[in-house]
């Protein structure tokens, strides 16, 4: 009798040989079951959308990529079509994003160059196999791309959440772009690409953790929809800033520096002083120069209401001296008549200012914006929020890096104290920011309304100077009106 072997050892091999091959090629599968689901139609038309986003962020695809778009979507082969778009597109792929039938999401790197630029935004793609026909929205997000400040919350003595050292590691901006003619949310389409932007804000290498989902508790086991990229972000250009006054002097301006989609530099996300987040303009002396990417920019000086702001056009160029300069005119000049310029409500903490790192800003920051926009006196008030941090820099007097036309003088309002629900003072002159009988303490409600009282009564509490109600809040006049600007004009007067 012959003999008969076992149909289980000799299929063994087999098994094994075949679960080896679909494992070395999982991600061709993949790739491959994705152009046989996806219809050409839907998914050229979404092509079209990426390719027209690019062109309008100012990082178009390249004009042999434009026309290989174009033979592709015209195969009548669809399988071919798709596969050509696909091989076309994964070329600027940052991350290919699996989302598996269960809604898990995990993440690999794309073929695209991890390259950026200092001070400025790249472009790349997210391509997205959709195994759920998930149609919320994808979400990129990395601890790098953290928040480098807290805005105020009021706090006196605000706790340390962020510190310097916190920021040096939160040095990008990421961004799925979601807006026409993208759309917010996933198409459902089981292969589609996204447009993700990256801003530095450094140069040379950087490591970043990015990671994807679509929505909570969509992330898969393991860390898997997370992966690091070592970037290398080339060398912004140096724009050196050149401003002179209506005499020819050197001097310090506003200046207003946007791109061709309106986008600011220095990024407000990633400013911190002397450059203040929630203000779109920088202050810089003449001489002084910014980072930019080479690029067309806009760029507006101004000195305050009495002068007439600039704008200028520019193109800021690789491996060339890039300078812009500005000579101011004014339409006014009060100091004739004996006005002068003054703004006697300035914060250097609350308001829209940060917490952290810094409990507000110094008076280093605060002068720039004093000799900025060209204020005779300015009164910056120390207030509730970080109040004793911000106390220390009170002296009773003009602060020595004050000017003889551009004072600055440290004041109170008494603002987010116990005794302020009966509405705001605002105290200049003062030769003391402590109640004399010396309770400093903040908290104590009898201390600051005692304050109110003494003001009120005409008491002696150490100040030499005036008072007057918070006044110009929610107030809004058209730029025609002169009015607009009474707050500014002091006949004939300092601190002093």
């Amino acid at each position: 009798m012959k003999p008969v072997r076992s149909v289980t050892t000799a299929c063994v091999p087999g098994i094994i040989t075949l679960s080896i091959f679909m494992v070395l090629q999982g991600p061709t599968d993949i790739s491959k079951a994705a152009q046989m689901r996806s219809s050409l139609q839907p998914f050229a038309q979404q092509v079209r959308q990426v390719e027209t986003t690019l062109a309008y962020l100012g990082q178009p695809l390249t004009q042999k990529d434009h026309e290989a778009i174009n033979l592709a979507i015209a195969d009548p082969d669809e399988a071919a079509a798709v596969r050509h778009l696909e091989q076309i597109l994964d070329n600027y792929t940052l991350a290919i994003v699996d989302i598996n039938p269960e809604s898990r999401v995990k993440v690999q790197a794309g073929a695209a160059k991890a390259e950026l630029v200092e001070g400025g935004t790249r472009i790349f793609l997210v391509k997205v196999l959709n195994k759920a026909g998930v149609t919320s929205r994808l979400v990129a997000e990395s601890p790098n791309a953290a928040p480098i400040f807290v805005q105020s919350d009021g706090s006196p003595e605000p706790p340390k959440t962020i510190l310097r050292a916190d920021t040096r590691d939160r040095w990008m901006e990421l961004e799925l772009y979601d807006r026409d003619p993208m759309s917010p949310r996933l198409s459902g389409l089981p292969l589609e690409y996204r447009i993700l932007t990256i801003y530095s804000r450094d140069r040379g290498q950087r490591s970043a953790a990015i990671g994807f989902n679509v929505g909570q508790g969509t992330q898969d086991i393991g860390f898997r929809n997370e992966m690091t990229v070592v970037f290398n972000a080339l060398p912004a250009q140096m724009l050196r800033l050149v401003v002179r006054d209506e005499n020819g002097a050197p001097t310090v301006a506003a200046f207003t520096i946007r791109d061709g989609l309106g986008r600011l530099y220095p990024n407000p996300a990633k400013r911190l002083a002397p450059d203040l987040f929630f203000q779109p303009q920088v202050y810089r002396e003449n001489g002084a120069t910014v980072l930019v990417p080479a690029g067309s920019y806009t760029v507006t000086a101004s000195m305050g209401p009495e002068y007439q702001p600039q704008t200028k056009k520019i193109e800021v160029e690789a491996a060339s001296a890039n300078e812009v300069s500005f000579a101011m005119k004014r339409w006014i000049d009060p100091p004739k008549y004996h006005w002068y310029s003054g703004d006697h409500h300035v914060h250097a903490a609350g308001c829209s200012h940060y917490q952290n790192p810094t409990e507000g800003v110094q008076p280093e920051d605060m002068v720039r914006q004093i000799q900025g926009e060209k204020l005779n006196v300015g009164a910056v008030l120390t207030w509730g929020p970080c109040y004793y941090y911000q106390k220390k820099f009170f002296s009773g007097k003009d602060h020595p890096l004050s000017k003889p036309n551009e004072l600055m003088h440290y004041d109170l309002e008494v603002s987010g104290f116990p005794s302020s629900h009966a509405g705001h003072l605002v105290l200049l002159g003062l030769t003391d920011q402590d109640y004399p009988e010396g309770n400093s303490e903040l908290r104590s409600s009898r201390v600051r309304l005692d304050w109110r009282q003494r003001v009120h009564r005409g008491r002696d509490i150490s100040w030499r100077g005036g008072f007057h109600f918070h006044d110009g809040y929610a107030l809004s006049l058209g730029a025609q009106h002169l009015v607009s600007h009474a707050e500014r004009w002091i006949p004939d007067a300092s601190f002093r």
